[in-house]
């Protein structure tokens, strides 16, 4: 057991999890010139390039959406060796979010369950945001992409209207947008990943990004596990017919089955979006769908229930061109990002000797 597991286990599960997480955050930001210097002498530099979206991301591994809500510590986590930071979601409108307590651990299946419902700054001032990094010398050269999603109190006739809202004020600052119709913690917002809602969604999306910059923005959607089969299949052929960059798949899920933790305590924690190792295998069976129905060239992006190098490694291996991890940072600590990395690496390099 490493400290920081012996650390979380019996320190950190005692501290309320949003709390814990507001703490341990600040701290990384004001960690981050030591962690930058670890940057500088090769924490990312694993030569385990990937082309993706037009970019290259100097290693499989990214951060997903939700840690870092309001773009204020992208460079702090890059600097611990993740190759992309996925701010938001961001919504149009400011607003605060489910009432608390809305943030949960269930240690014994390395989980979280979440119902933070959105909290974040809104467009306009994550916008602000990343413009001034752009602007400071000191960022690092990290890919960032903006996550954007629904204001709970904008009602759905104006659903679109509100995505638009933020597709024009975040596109410019975007290395990559991803349009979020899958948290389970914004009252029907699940229901836009109905094909005949999600396709002008995504089609007015697409319209305003292009408007507002003067290149072209990659676009993505981020898929929930809950979706059927079939339903997979269908927003596999939406992005074909659209010329989406591509999909992120998944997001968290409503399901509770299969869990070690004692039901009581699970019935305690309540509603919400369950992270982490439960969500593994249908997310890998979700990744496996969608690239055996969109083909080689469009890019997925697999999240959930990634832990090891050899999750890691599953997931490439079945299809994914990138990966992201949320739940297992939190429990793994702060080295975790680039360990991946470097094991991801030193495995590639066995397979092509």
């Amino acid at each position: 057991m490493t400290a920081y597991r012996w650390l979380f286990d019996r320190v950190l599960t005692r501290v309320d999890a949003e709390r814990a997480h507001r703490l341990g955050f600040a701290a990384l930001r004001v960690l981050r010139p030591v962690t930058a210097r670890r940057l500088r002498h090769g924490s990312r530099a694993t030569g385990s390039n990937v082309q993706a979206l037009g970019l290259t991301f100097p290693g499989p591994l990214g951060l997903a959406a939700g840690f870092d809500k309001n773009a204020e510590g992208i460079d702090a986590l890059a600097a611990l060796g993740f190759s992309f930071v996925e701010v938001g979601t961001v919504t149009g409108e400011p607003q605060p979010g489910n009432p608390r307590p809305r943030l949960f651990r269930l240690p014994a299946d390395r989980a979280i369950v979440n119902r933070m419902g959105f909290n974040n700054d809104g467009a306009e001032v994550v916008a602000r945001r990343l413009e001034e990094r752009r602007r400071n010398p000191r960022a690092l050269p990290v890919i960032v992409g903006v996550n954007i999603g629904k204001t709970k109190l904008v009602p759905d006739d104006q659903a679109v209207a509100d995505y638009r809202k933020s597709a024009r004020l975040l596109a410019p600052y975007a290395d990559y947008l991803v349009v979020n119709v899958s948290s389970p913690n914004t009252p029907g917002l699940r229901d836009l990943q109905a094909v005949e809602r999600l396709r002008p969604l995504l089609s007015a999306v697409r319209a305003e990004a292009d408007a507002a910059t003067e290149h072209r923005v990659p676009l993505l959607v981020k898929i929930a596990p809950d979706l059927s089969d079939d339903d997979v299949l269908a927003v596999a052929d939406l992005a074909v017919e659209l010329g989406l960059d591509g999909v992120v798949a998944t997001n968290t899920t409503i399901s509770r089955g299969g869990l070690r933790s004692d039901p009581a305590a699970v019935a305690r924690v309540g509603a919400g979006g369950l992270s982490g190792a439960p969500v593994r295998q249908r997310s890998l069976e979700v990744l496996r769908l969608l690239r055996g129905r969109v083909g080689e060239a469009m890019t997925i992006i697999s999240v959930g229930g990634i832990t090891t190098a050899q999750d890691a490694e599953e997931r490439l291996s079945a299809g994914a061109t990138l990966l992201q991890a949320y739940t297992a940072f939190v429990y793994e600590g702060a080295l975790w990002p680039s360990r991946i990395q470097r094991e991801l690496a030193a495995s590639r390099a066995r397979v092509a000797r």
